[in-house]
C-alpha cells in the first residue's frame, strides 16, 4: 500500500536522544495531537520537548483523510441525549473552534488548505438527519438539512455543515513542528513517577504528556478497557469527479470522500482490527461501481483508536496520576481532535481553566455497551488456546491475510510478518517459530 501524503513532500527530520535531560514538560508522541501541543506551549514560553519513536508524522497522521470539521459520526442529537445539551454544546464548540485555529495557523503554514462544506449523509434514514439539523442549530451552529449533494448514488438526506475545510496533514505539520525541541527515533520504554526512559537516556519532567495515538501505561486509567481499534480503508482516484465538499455516511461501515487536487479520496471497508471486515476490497468494488472510468493511484490502510461513547479521552491520564496527561480515542475525527486536545492540555498544564475539558475528561463514566463488547473480546482471545500471543496483554493474534500481518483483535496491535511491531499499543515485536 503506498500512502499519498507521503509523496511529494519534504520532511524534516531530527536528531535522535543520546544523552539524560531534564525538560518542563514531555511529550510522548510526534503525530498531530504532540506537535500542537508542543507548538501551544511553546508559544506560551514552556520549556518543551517531544520523543518520536519513529519519525514525525510516521504514525497514523499519515493515514487520515485530513477532513478539518466539527461534524463527527457520534450525532450531536445523541450526545445531548446522553450528556446533556450543555456539554453536547461543548464538544461542538471545542471541535468549531479548532476548525478556527487550523484555518488560522495555516495562513503561515503552507498546507493547501481549503474551506469545504462537510455532509454527513444516510442513504435510507431521513427523519434521523432532520432531528440532526436541528439540535446542531439549536446549539448555535447553522447546520443545513438537505436531499440535494453531489455524490453519484441516492441518497434519504444528509446534514451539511458550512465552512469546514481539508488540508495537507504532513505539509502542516512538518511547518508546525519547525523550531520545536523534537527527538525522533527514541523509544519510551516506560514512563515511573516523573521520569521517562529510553534506550539512550532518562528525561525528568514535571509535566508528560502521553500522545501515542493508544496509551502505553496499562496499570493505570482503564485505557484497555476504555478503547478499542478499527482499520479503515482509503483509495486515491484519478479520473473521478470533484464532490465538492467532504461527505461521510452515518451508518456503520458506511463509504466517505473528499479531494485533492485532481485525486478523489473514498474511504470504508472499516472493521475492528483483528476481525473480519469489508477492507479494502469493499472499496475498489464501490469504486467499480460508482466511479467506472476511474483509476487508482493510491491505496492505503489506517487505524483509529475508538472510546467507549464517541468523545475522546483528553486530560489526566489518571487521578493516581496527576502530572500525568493524556491525548486518545479521537474516533475518525484526529484533526480537529489533536487541535481540542492541544488546548485543553496547554491550558491544564498552564493552570488555566478550559471550559471545554469537561466533557472530554477521561475518569467520566464507562458505563456504555461498548465497554461489555470490549471485555468479552479480550476475555475471548485471552483463553483462545494459541501459541502466537500479542505482548501487550497476552491475547490470540489473528493473521490479517489481506495486509499480511499479524494483528491483535483486543486491542488493536499489529504485527508484519516477520513479528516487527506495526501498530501500539505493544512495546516490542513478536517471536515466530
Amino acid at each position: 500500500m503506498k500512502y499519498l501524503w507521503t509523496q511529494d513532500v519534504e520532511p524534516i527530520r531530527f536528531p535522535k536522544l543520546t544523552h539524560d535531560l531534564t525538560t518542563d514538560v514531555l511529550i510522548i508522541g510526534g503525530g498531530m495531537a504532540g506537535v500542537l501541543c508542543a507548538r501551544l506551549l511553546q508559544e506560551r514560553g514552556i520549556d518543551c520537548t517531544v520523543v518520536e519513536a519513529s519519525v514525525i508524522g510516521g504514525g497514523i497522521t499519515k493515514g487520515t483523510t485530513a477532513v478539518i470539521t466539527a461534524q463527527h459520526d457520534t450525532l450531536y442529537t445523541d450526545l445531548a441525549a446522553d450528556f446533556g445539551l450543555e456539554k453536547a454544546k461543548q464538544y461542538l464548540d471545542a471541535n468549531l473552534r479548532a476548525v478556527g485555529q487550523f484555518r488560522e495557523m495555516s495562513r503561515e503554514i503552507p498546507c493547501d488548505f481549503e474551506d469545504k462544506p462537510s455532509v454527513m449523509y444516510s442513504l435510507f434514514d431521513r427523519k434521523t438527519l432532520e432531528r440532526e439539523a436541528e439540535t446542531v442549530c439549536s446549539l448555535g451552529f447553522s447546520a443545513e438539512f438537505t436531499t440535494k449533494t453531489q455524490l453519484p448514488f441516492k441518497i434519504a438526506g444528509a446534514v451539511r455543515y458550512p465552512y469546514m475545510a481539508q488540508f495537507h496533514p504532513l505539509k502542516f505539520l512538518f511547518g508546525a513542528a519547525e523550531g520545536l525541541d523534537i527527538y525522533e527515533g527514541t523509544f519510551v520504554r516506560r514512563v515511573k513517577g516523573n521520569t521517562a526512559y529510553t534506550d539512550r537516556g532518562r528525561i525528568k519532567a514535571r509535566k508528560i504528556v502521553i500522545a501515542t495515538h493508544y496509551p502505553f501505561i496499562n496499570s493505570r486509567g482503564m485505557y484497555s478497557m476504555k478503547l478499542y481499534q478499527m482499520r479503515s480503508f482509503v483509495v486515491a482516484l484519478e479520473n473521478a469527479p470533484d464532490l465538492s465538499g467532504t461527505y461521510v455516511d452515518t451508518a456503520e461501515g458506511g463509504m466517505y470522500f473528499r479531494n485533492y487536487k485532481n485525486y478523489l479520496l473514498v474511504g470504508g471497508g472499516d472493521h475492528r482490527t483483528g476481525k473480519n471486515g469489508g477492507g479494502i476490497e469493499a472499496v475498489r468494488d464501490f469504486v467499480r461501481h460508482h466511479f467506472p472510468d476511474a483509476r487508482e493511484k493510491y491505496a492505503w490502510a489506517t487505524q483509529d483508536c475508538m472510546s467507549l461513547d464517541g468523545i475522546p479521552y483528553i486530560g489526566y491520564y489518571s487521578p493516581s496520576m496527576p502530572d500525568v496527561y493524556v491525548a486518545t480515542g479521537f474516533n475518525e475525527w484526529g484533526m480537529t481532535s489533536s487541535m481540542a486536545a492541544a488546548n485543553i492540555l496547554a491550558d491544564m498544564i498552564s493552570g488555566e481553566e478550559n471550559e471545554f475539558a469537561p466533557v472530554f475528561a477521561p475518569d467520566r463514566s464507562v458505563m456504555h455497551k461498548q465497554l461489555f463488547v470490549n471485555l468479552g473480546t479480550s476475555l475471548g482471545n485471552l483463553v483462545l488456546p494459541t501459541a502466537k500471543r500479542c505482548p501487550h496483554l497476552g491475547c490470540a493474534l489473528k493473521w490479517n491475510d489481506e495486509e499480511q500481518s499479524w494483528d491483535c483483535p483486543c486491542h488493536g496491535s499489529r504485527f508484519d510478518r516477520q513479528g516487527g511491531l506495526v501498530d501500539n499499543p505493544a512495546m516490542r515485536g513478536i517471536h515466530l517459530k
